[in-house]
Order: C-alpha cells, then structure tokens, then sequence
C-alpha cells in the first residue's frame, strides 16, 4: 500500500498555503507523509505541477495528472501512476488526524470493496480524504468522471466500501479558513494540557 498526502489545493478560502502550515514542527504536508510512512511502502505528495520543484528533496511529489478535478483529481493521478496497488490518502488540512486513527483504518480494511473509509464527523457520509482506496476502484473512477462529477464522496455514495465509525471525530475535522484554524490550534492546546479533544 502507498500513501498519499493530498495538497494541490490553492487554499483561496485559507489565504496562505495550507500544506505549508507548521501543526506539528514542520510543514504540514511532510508532517503527513510521515505520518503515512509508518503504513505504507512509498510515500507521495500529490500537488500541482508548479508546486512539484518546492517540494523537499528527501519527499516525494506526485503532479497531477488530471488537473483542476480537485482532490478527486490527485486521487486519479496517483491511481494512473500505480494501479496495482491501494492508495492510503488523506488531506494535508487534517491537522488532528493522528496514527491511531490511520492504524484502525489498515487493520479494518477490506481490500475487496472499493474503498475503505471513515464516516464524515458531520453528515455521517463517507469521508473520501481519510480513505483507502484500493485498485479496482480506478477503473470506476474514470467512467465516473465522464458524467463530469468530480465529487470524491459522491463516488464513494453510489460503491460498494466499509465504512468505519471513528471513535474520535474531531480526527477527521478539515481547516479551511483563518476562523478554523485558531479553533484547531485552541484545542491543540487543551490537548496537550492533558483535556480531551
């Protein structure tokens, strides 16, 4: 299995880079995809091609090879790159998303549905940005696409996948904005201070 830290967004919403945010001590992006190597046998960076030569020497950058699909797009790059293999993906603007949360995602996969998956924190949908997707869901992906849908979720609604009840659904919260941003941080904080997330 590979993984791959989604972050070719442009982060309008956000006003900076969200990838390049220090959550952790060091950009998130890389924070992630160290995160996914303690799962998976290569790691990669999936980005646009005019963020390929900022990424650091010592990661990964998978370009997007279907481009301004959004996140669906990054997830369809790296299935065209390997589909021989399943793809461990999650966004890099998941700041709480930690090994435990991941480690209960690989044991409880099943590599005979389309993808494994969380349910979303908010509207008990899949959550196609802390997934894995396993090969056989590429081909699926590419009839999907001509219908002009490049919903990740909406895919994962109409497939055969298993989705899992995180037992911590704040893991799964995303940061789009300054305003969700310094929530995040603030329950960082609690955090480490010994209160519950």
């Amino acid at each position: 299995m590979n993984g791959l830290v989604l972050a070719g967004g442009r982060s309008t919403r956000m006003g900076t880079a969200k990838e390049a945010i220090h959550w952790h001590g060091k950009e998130q992006q890389y924070a992630m995809a160290d995160l996914l190597s303690l799962f998976c046998d290569e790691v990669f960076i999936s980005c646009r091609p005019d963020q390929l030569d900022q990424i650091a020497s010592d990661y990964h950058g998978l370009p997007d090879a279907f481009p301004e699909m959004g996140p669906l797009g990054g997830i369809l790059s790296a299935l065209h790159f390997r589909n021989d293999t399943a793809w461990l993906v999650v966004a890099c603007d998941m700041p709480l998303l930690d090994e435990k949360a991941l480690d209960v995602l690989v044991r409880h996969r099943d590599a005979e549905k389309v993808a494994t998956t969380y349910e979303g924190p908010f509207d008990g949908g899949p959550e196609p940005l802390a997934a894995i997707w396993e090969p056989k869901s590429y081909p699926l992906l590419l009839d999907f696409i001509k219908n002009g849908s490049h919903s990740p979720r909406k895919f994962l609604l109409n497939s055969k996948i298993l989705m899992l009840k995180s037992e911590n659904p704040h893991v799964l919260r995303n940061v789009n904005t300054p305003e969700e941003a310094a929530e995040i941080e603030s329950m960082m904080k609690r955090h480490k201070k010994g209160d519950l997330i």
